[in-house]
C-alpha cells in the first residue's frame, strides 16, 4: 500500500507540473520561437504519455527532470516572480470576495435608530453631563470595545478655543483619523469612531464660542457603533420577499431619499394591497387588522395601548392623527400618506412599503410612499458586531 501511496503521488506531481508548463506555455506563446515552442510540447508529451501507461517511478521521475530542463531553457522568466505571484493571489482572493459580496453575502451598517430596538443605529452619550463617569482603561476598556463602545476624550492642554474639527481621514469605511484644532494647534483622534452620519462637534455638543480652561474636559463621550450585519442577496432569487421580513434597498429613484445609499426597514405592504394604519397603531392590509399574532410582527406589536408611543421602543405603527393626539406640541410630519385611519394607500403591483420599528423616528413609506420591488437587494441575516444580545440570529427577524 505504501508503494502505491509514493507511485499515485508521482502520478499527481507529474501531471501538476505539466499543468503548469502549459500554463506557462499559453502566456508565451506569442513570444517564443517554435524550436521553444516544439522542445517544451515534447518534454510535456512525454511525461503525459509516461503517465497514460503507469512508467515506472524512476522512469516518471526523468521525465520530469526532462521537463524541467526544458522549461527552464525555453520558458522565458518573469521579472519579480514572487511579487508576481503574490498579486495573482491577492487578485483572485478579491474575485472571490466580490462574488460573496454580490450574489451571497453583503456586509451592511446601520447608522440611524429607525428600526430600533429590534436593531441598533449608532448610539452616543456625551459624559460631559455626567462628571462623576469615568473613561475606562485597560481590560475594562477592551470589554467596552467588544460591545461596540468607543471613547472620544480630550483634555483642554491649555487655556483654548475649538477653532475647526476637520472631517475624518477614511481608507474604504474605517476611520484612520481626525484633527481637533485648539488655538490654532492640531490634536488627532487615531480611529475615530463612526458617527452614525452626524458630526463629532453635533454629537459631543461642542461650544465653538467657549473658552476651555487647562484640564477641562472637551470632549468626553461614549459612542456605541451601530448594528454591522451581513445581507442575504441569494435567497430572493429563488422566492418573493415576504410580509414582515426586514429587506434591505437602494434608494436610487426614490423621490425624497438620497440617490446613493442603502436603507433598511420591515416590509409591510405588498403589490396590490391596499394599507391603512389605525389610530390604534396597527396596520390594516386589505382590511384585515395586524396584530402579534401575525409572524415577525411579535414584538412590533408588543406595546401597551394606555402608553404613548416613544423612540427607540416597540410602538407599534402611528398616523398623524395618533402623533397630535399623544404630542399636542408635535413639530413637523411623520405620516403625510397616512393623516388618519381613514386615508387608505393601494400599493402598485410590483412595488412595496416599507416601515422602520422606531415608528417615532423613521423616515420610511408613511412619509415618501411606494419603491419599486426591484429595488431590493436581500433580507438582514447576521449580525456579526458587536457582540450584544443582537448577534448572531439574536434578534427579531
Amino acid at each position: 500500500m505504501t508503494l502505491n501511496w509514493f507511485f499515485s503521488r508521482t502520478v499527481r506531481d507529474a501531471a501538476s507540473m505539466r499543468r503548469h508548463v502549459w500554463k506557462l506555455l499559453c502566456h508565451q506563446r506569442d513570444i517564443l520561437t517554435p524550436q521553444a515552442i516544439e522542445g517544451l510540447q515534447t518534454a510535456m508529451g512525454q511525461v503525459e504519455e509516461g503517465i497514460r501507461q503507469n512508467a515506472a517511478k524512476d522512469d516518471l521521475k526523468q521525465r520530469m527532470q526532462d521537463l524541467e530542463k526544458a522549461a527552464n531553457k525555453w520558458l522565458k522568466p518573469y521579472p519579480n516572480a514572487s511579487w508576481r505571484e503574490n498579486f495573482e493571489v491577492l487578485l483572485v482572493a478579491l474575485a472571490v470576495a466580490m462574488g460573496i459580496r454580490t450574489f451571497f453575502l453583503q456586509p451592511f451598517k446601520i447608522p440611524t435608530g429607525s428600526m430600533q430596538p429590534t436593531l441598533y443605529g449608532v448610539i452616543s452619550e456625551n459624559l460631559l453631563e455626567n462628571r462623576e463617569i469615568r473613561v475606562p482603561t485597560g481590560w475594562a476598556r477592551a470589554k467596552e470595545w467588544f460591545k461596540g463602545a468607543s471613547y472620544v476624550h480630550v483634555v483642554a492642554p491649555e487655556d483654548c478655543k475649538v477653532m475647526r474639527v476637520d472631517d475624518p481621514w477614511r481608507i474604504l469605511i474605517f476611520n484612520i483619523k481626525q484633527t481637533i484644532w485648539l488655538n490654532g494647534n492640531a490634536r488627532t483622534l487615531w480611529f475615530p469612531p463612526d458617527f452614525g452620519g452626524q458630526k463629532l462637534e453635533s454629537r459631543a455638543a461642542l461650544d465653538p464660542d467657549k473658552t476651555y480652561q487647562k484640564g477641562e474636559d472637551i470632549i468626553k463621550l461614549r459612542v456605541t457603533s451601530g448594528d454591522h450585519l451581513f445581507v442575504d442577496r441569494l435567497s430572493y432569487n429563488f422566492r418573493l420577499p415576504k410580509r414582515g421580513e426586514i429587506v434591505v434597498f437602494e434608494t436610487k429613484g426614490i423621490e425624497r431619499l438620497p440617490q446613493d445609499q442603502f436603507y433598511i426597514k420591515r416590509l409591510v405592504v405588498l403589490g396590490g394591497e391596499k394599507v391603512q394604519i389605525g389610530n390604534d397603531r396597527h396596520l390594516i392590509i386589505n382590511g384585515d387588522r395586524l396584530d402579534a399574532t401575525v409572524p415577525h410582527f411579535e414584538k412590533v406589536y408588543s406595546f401597551n395601548p394606555k402608553q404613548p408611543p416613544s423612540d427607540s421602543h416597540y410602538s407599534g405603527h402611528v398616523n398623524e392623527k395618533t402623533v397630535n393626539e399623544w404630542y399636542p406640541t408635535w413639530q413637523g410630519s411623520l405620516a403625510p400618506y397616512f393623516p388618519d385611519q381613514d386615508t387608505a394607500f393601494t400599493v402598485d403591483p410590483g412595488h412595496y412599503m416599507v416601515m422602520g420599528d422606531n415608528t417615532m423616528n423613521s423616515f420610511d413609506s408613511r412619509g415618501w410612499g411606494q419603491f419599486p420591488a426591484t429595488n431590493v437587494i436581500g433580507q438582514s441575516w447576521f449580525v456579526y458586531w458587536p457582540l450584544s444580545e443582537r448577534f448572531g440570529w439574536g434578534y427579531h427577524r
